[in-house]
Formats: structure tokens, sequence, C-alpha cells
């Protein structure tokens, strides 16, 4: 029991326990790195180690406070809880007026995305105004215990109007109370927040560490084992999670636009394809990037004639090389950069139809693009 559990990015634990140690605990940490690595797991550990009534630098996961702490291993409980007392009719301001927080000990508090109801919750959850107004009227209170620890996950949803309140909290911080964010990159904040933060970024894991948090915690065979560590790209929480055949039909159907854009040819079927991407609501625009980046880090160690290159996406192996015999480098730096553009329009609401359909006709010949 403890931070031994964890696997993965030990650099990070050994900094932390340091910090415990020491008592010289930060105000604000940014845990950055792809979603599944975990980085709110981890957040939880910690908050657990901060106020054991054992140790010091580790948490004992027997003593009571430990315990009630662990209860935010499944947040998906609270949050079902929280949006059942809320009232599945809640409207806008009593979303804002009874904020979704999570919490099973009085020091420690996580806040997730707002999906709004239980039954039909929105396309887009984000941290919202009344969550951060409770955070900071909390901050300031004494601990029960040792320390106060707040964890914000998915931080990168705040609206940036909105993460102005979270500002003011960090410029003046409580000196017994902890800000964990969690982000998939710093530059999802504002640099003002992230600057203001001890940041720590967290590594994809082995697929043999992914291979055996799988053969712990699931009871999946083992040819399933070896594909969902594949895909899942060093995140074992994705793993774990994972619809294996929709991941991997999602990732031939993203290569399967790349390889028309690339051809220049057959555009109805090409904007067929972006359409029915646009139109798969079991996965966000992030997430369908996503697939597109690790497809196009395997063409750019194709095309840049790496010896023996570690494909992301082995199952299409042949597909790649294939495909990386009809492009280029710079083709494949230019489809990132234009992917680039379009994860950044995301968060001003990008209509996902439009937007694959423009990058897609960018990456064709010159010569092969049809007329608007």
């Amino acid at each position: 029991m403890g931070f031994s559990e964890f696997l993965g990015n030990q650099r990070i634990v050994t900094a932390l326990r340091g910090t415990l140690r020491s008592k010289r605990v930060p105000h604000a940490l940014l845990f950055a790195g792809p979603r599944g690595v975990g980085k709110f797991t981890l957040a939880r550990m910690f908050a657990q180690a901060a106020n054991c009534e054992r140790l010091t630098d580790d948490f004992c996961g027997k003593c009571a406070t430990c315990q009630r702490i662990s209860q935010l291993a499944d947040p998906q409980t609270l949050v079902e809880q929280g949006l059942v007392e809320r009232g599945e009719s809640a409207d806008a301001a009593t979303v804002e007026r009874v904020p979704l927080i999570l919490q099973s000990h009085p020091d420690v508090w996580a806040l997730v995305p707002d999906p709004v109801r239980l039954k039909s919750p929105v396309a887009r959850p984000m941290l919202r105004v009344g969550q951060l107004r409770a955070v900071q009227r909390a901050a300031y209170f004494q601990p029960m215990g040792r320390r106060r620890v707040f964890i914000l996950d998915g931080a990168e949803t705040m609206r940036w109007d909105v993460a102005n309140v979270f500002l003011k909290l960090l410029e003046e911080p409580p000196g017994s109370a902890t800000l964990i964010l969690t982000a998939p990159s710093p530059y999802a904040l504002l640099p003002t927040i992230v600057s203001r933060c001890l940041q720590f970024h967290f590594a994809p894991l082995p697929q043999s560490a992914v291979e055996k948090i799988l053969k712990e915690k699931t009871d999946r065979q083992p040819a399933e084992i070896k594909l969902a560590a594949q895909l899942a790209e060093g995140s074992p929480g994705l793993a774990m999670e994972m619809d294996i055949d929709a991941a991997a039909q999602r990732r031939r159907n993203a290569l399967r636009i790349l390889e028309r854009a690339a051809q220049g040819q057959g555009f109805a079927e090409l904007f067929s394809a972006t359409s029915a991407l646009a139109k798969d609501r079991n996965s966000t625009l992030e997430d369908q990037i996503g697939v597109f980046y690790g497809l196009l880090t395997d063409l750019l160690e194709i095309t840049s004639k790496v010896k023996e290159p570690v494909l992301r996406n082995a199952p299409l192996a042949k597909e790649l090389e294939s495909l990386g015999k009809s492009v280029d480098s710079a083709w494949v730096l230019r489809a990132i950069a234009g992917f680039d553009e379009l994860h950044a329009g995301a968060r001003r609401n990008l209509n996902r139809q439009l937007g694959l359909d423009a990058l897609a006709t960018s990456l064709a010949p010159v010569l092969s693009r049809p007329c608007r």
C-alpha cells in the first residue's frame, strides 16, 4: 500500500515525496500528460499522503483518513450521486449555485468537468465558475488534518474568462492548502496560471507496463490485452475502459481519410469518410485528433527513414508503410500543423465536419483539389 502501487513516472513520485518529507509543499501543482496515465490517481494519492495519520511522506491506506480519501479512486460513483442530489432538471442558475464537488473527506475536494445532467449530459462538460468560487472560499479554511488538497481534474476545460477567478486564488495562495490541476498540456491553460504552478509532465507508460496493469485489473484474454496496450499508446486508464473493436475501427477510418487525402482522388468518398467520423459522438473531437496524431507520428518515423521504427499502430503497419511511400516528411509535418489548428479550433466550438473537410482537402495534391 502507498506510492509503491503507482506504476510509471517514478521521478514525479520521488519529487512529491520529497516535498512532503521536507514540509515544503507547493501551493499549486500542474500534472500535465495524456489522458489515462494516472494524473488524477497520483493527485489522490498525494492527498492521502499529505493527511495520512501514520506516515509523513507516504500513505498507509489503512487509517480512517486514508480510507475516506480513497473513495475518490472511483470518481464516477460520486459524480452520479452529486447529479442525482442536484436534480436532473437543474437549470443554469442551479448548476452554478449547487456546484458539483466530490468530497469524501473534509480536507480533500475533487472537481471534475460538470456534465450538468446524468441521463442526458452536455456534449462538452467543463469546470464552471460556481465550482471555482467554492474552492476560492474553502481554500482559506484551516484543515482538520495536516493539509487541504483541491484537485481540479480537466483544468483545460475552464473557459479563459472563468479561469481568471481561479487566478486570483493562485496570486494569494493559502499556506495550508495545495491545488492540483490536471491537463493534457500546459499550453491548454492560461500562461498566467501555468507560471504559478510547479509543473510535472507525465510520460506514457511502456507497453509492457500497460499489459501488466491489464493482467492484474481485468479479465481480458492475452490477445486482447496486447492489442489494448498497443492502441492505448501508454495510457493504462484508456486501455482498461477501451472498446477494442471500436478503437481499432476508429484508427482504420482515420487512416483511410489520410490515404484518400494523400491520393487527391475520390473526394466524394473522402467527404463521406469525414462525415462518418464527425458523427461519431462516442468520442470527442480532441480524442479523434489524438488518433490522427498517433498515425502521423508513425508516418513521420517511416518517411524519415528511421531504422526499426517503433510504431504506435503496429496492427496497421502494412497500410502505414504503403502510405509512407506516397508521401514525404514535409506532407506529414503539414498534416500535423493542420491538426494543431483543428485542435485549437475545438475550444471555439469549431464545426468538426467542416474542419475535417477543409483539412483533408488542404492535404490533397494541388491539381487534384475539387473546385468550390
